[in-house]
């Protein structure tokens, strides 16, 4: 009955093509489920019962991506689509292009092992995900069991079709519950329950587009792995080519737009690849995102409607933000109610006024913005717009820097400032505290439980008064305290990200924190040693300094310490190696003293960049026992072989 009916289920949700009626396959489940519950020591890990949805947890669970779930870039244009290709062909490629619809879901990532679907996760931050195995089974496009008894990672989207997203929002209107949005909302909002009977009643579906390791089973290009992917059972878009130049691309997104409107399901853009995987290893990647692939969106959809209001926000670093109030309008699945204006030369340069019908289009189908105004339709002796010349919270006089567009209040003291910093400081990206979201840090700031950003470390003295707020019981107010606590034990690059020094990013937070190891270290920097480092500008740096030269802060950084906040990077630090700087590292057979993940750990603290593929491109080898076709390759192309004695040497013993 197993095998029948999961023969059936992948007839009717991965080929389309059913060989028998609902009302069999129907009996044969109600068959199925009598026996299981008449012989539960007899059910398979593989029945198809499993898709009912049956699971409810009390949490998610969070799991580390064996390789990190990156983001794409994006393009919008023609131009931006012929400067990708000329880019890779700069690089020495005559590159081919598989180019596939960007469906606009939930990515995830499922595994198997010896066939059998072992975890479905989420891609969280990229580099860690949220356990939903119990709804990914519910989806009946995802196969329980392969063809093959393989061990196998897969990556793809999961998503809503759009008379499913119909039906379950007509289902809520006669419950009059709050509707969704749009499709990818729905979908996001259903793998996302802890009950997977709701996932299971909402009919999610699924598209493979990725296999992480092609070449661990014998595949060079995406397309190989596309076909190999659908041979195990997977369920992979057909609308797919493969172009061999931007003119071809093109062509293809052209085809496409005109169809999107008819498909069955939402996409946001067309997602461009390398086909050739050695290719793509040869090209690498940047901290975000591989540079053999990238994503064009489609051009934002525009609507009409009024600008009742302007009002002003104050954020962290104390830029005032102009922000276009707005009668409620759909764009593009969601309702907008307001849309940033920017700065005052974007307003005055495109003269919106108060009471003007203006245009709305949400950039990259995501953020909302007023792209211009209707001037056929304003009415006579609307005012001009007058920047605000004092702070909106605290009423400071505001101030703009030279060469800026921007306002700012420049008093630290101010709460809105503070309150942004405190998010800023709490958010995933930064010391990652869980349970410090916007709402509660406004919550507790307005009570006075947080006044600063030391004062986190302090809300374990008001843990009973926190407790008897509504909305927080001792569980919630406890797994706050133990995740505060956990923070503490971050390394120097989350602390500098959290500190929220202006045009300082996460990228930059890591080459400092690697190259200075201490906080006290970076304080004692000039902007001239600052410079020196690759990715940091004058204007990073002199923002660096001055943040580092204000005592406010550093009496911040001091109570920070008090608290037992760790001050180090915790991480290895960048050693500067000629031997390693700037060159490719392909490892291959086994390295007796080192693990792999070490060598690479090494390799890349050096400046070194360790990669999968021999090419060109390759500088090094390192060879180990029984090395196979990459030495051979790696001889014949004339590259540099190091042996382990070599490695070992190479290193220097800095490696333990």
């Amino acid at each position: 009955l197993i095998e029948l009916l999961n023969k059936y289920n992948y007839e009717y949700y991965i080929l389309d093509k059913p060989s028998v009626s609902d009302s069999e396959y129907d009996r044969l489940m109600q068959e199925l489920i009598s026996l299981e519950e008449k012989y539960p020591e007899y059910k398979s890990p593989i029945s198809p019962t499993e898709r009912v949805g049956s699971v409810v947890l009390s949490n998610f669970t969070k799991v580390a991506h064996e390789k990190p779930m990156l983001s794409l870039s994006n393009v919008f244009n023609e131009d931006e689509i012929i400067k990708f290709d000329e880019r890779i062909r700069k690089e020495g490629y005559n590159p081919e292009y598989v180019c596939e619809l960007k469906i606009d879901g939930l990515a995830i990532s499922v595994i198997y092992k010896n066939g059998i679907l072992e975890r479905g996760l989420t891609r969280g931050d990229g580099k860690v995900g949220e356990d939903i195995t119990h709804n990914v089974k519910t989806i009946k496009a995802i196969p329980l069991k392969l063809t093959k008894n393989i061990d196998i990672e897969v990556r793809g989207e999961i998503y809503i079709d759009k008379k499913e997203f119909i039906r379950v929002n007509e289902e809520r209107k006669k419950q009059g519950l709050e509707l969704f949005q749009n499709c990818r909302n729905l979908a996001s909002g259903s793998v996302r329950q802890l009950d997977s009977s709701i996932a299971a009643e909402r009919k999610l579906n699924n598209f493979i587009y990725h296999l992480p390791n092609p070449l661990d089973y014998g595949l060079y290009t995406h397309e190989d792995a596309m076909k190999y992917m659908e041979s195990l059972g997977f369920r992979v878009n057909p609308k797919r080519r493969i172009c061999k130049n931007a003119n071809e691309i093109i062509s293809f997104i052209n085809e496409i737009s005109e169809e999107r409107e008819k498909l069955a399901y939402d996409i946001d853009g067309i997602v461009i690849k390398v086909n050739d995987i050695m290719m793509q290893e040869a090209l690498g990647y940047t901290a975000r995102s591989p540079k053999w692939a990238t994503a064009y969106k489609f051009p934002a959809t525009k609507v009409t409607t009024k600008l009742i209001d302007i009002k002003f926000t104050v954020g962290r670093t104390g830029k005032i933000t102009p922000n276009a109030i707005l009668e409620p309008v759909k764009v593009a699945g969601s309702t907008v109610r307001k849309a940033t204006l920017h700065n005052e030369d974007y307003v005055l340069s495109k003269d919106i006024r108060i009471g003007d019908i203006v245009v709305i289009q949400k950039a990259g189908d995501v953020i909302p913005e007023v792209v211009k105004v209707e001037l056929d339709r304003r009415e006579e002796k609307l005012p001009k717009f007058h920047m605000i010349e004092k702070c909106p919270v605290c009423s400071s006089k505001l101030i703009r820097l030279e060469g800026e567009a921007n306002h700012y209040c420049p008093n630290p003291l101010c709460n809105a400032r503070k309150v942004e910093k405190l998010i800023h400081f709490a958010s995933r990206k930064a010391m990652n505290i869980e349970g410090l979201g916007e709402r509660i840090i406004e919550d507790y700031y307005n009570f006075g439980y947080l006044t600063d950003i030391p004062s986190i470390y302090n809300l374990k003295k008001y843990k009973d008064e926190l407790m008897s707020l509504e909305g927080f019981g001792e569980k919630s107010i406890n797994n706050l305290l133990d995740s505060i606590e956990k923070s503490k034990k971050n390394s120097l690059e989350k602390l500098l990200f959290g500190l929220g020094i202006r045009h300082f990013g996460e990228k930059s937070a890591l080459i400092l924190a690697q190259r200075y190891t201490n906080i006290d270290n970076i304080k004692n920097t000039s902007i001239e040693e600052l410079t020196s480092i690759n990715d940091i500008g004058e204007i990073m740096a002199k923002s660096i300094v001055e943040y580092f030269s204000n005592p406010e802060n550093l009496n911040m950084i001091d109570h920070l310490k008090m608290y037992g906040v760790n001050m180090t990077y915790l991480g290895k630090k960048q050693i500067e190696d000629e031997n390693f700087k700037n060159k490719k590292f392909v490892i291959t057979g086994t390295i007796n003293a080192m693990s792999r993940d070490k060598i690479k750990e090494e390799i890349g603290i050096r400046g070194g960049n360790a990669v999968d593929s021999v090419s060109k491109n390759t500088d090094v080898v390192v060879v180990g026992q029984e090395p196979g076709s990459k030495y051979e390759k790696a001889v014949k192309l004339g590259i540099e072989i190091w042996d382990e004695d070599k490695l070992l040497k190479m290193l220097g013993g800095n490696h333990e």
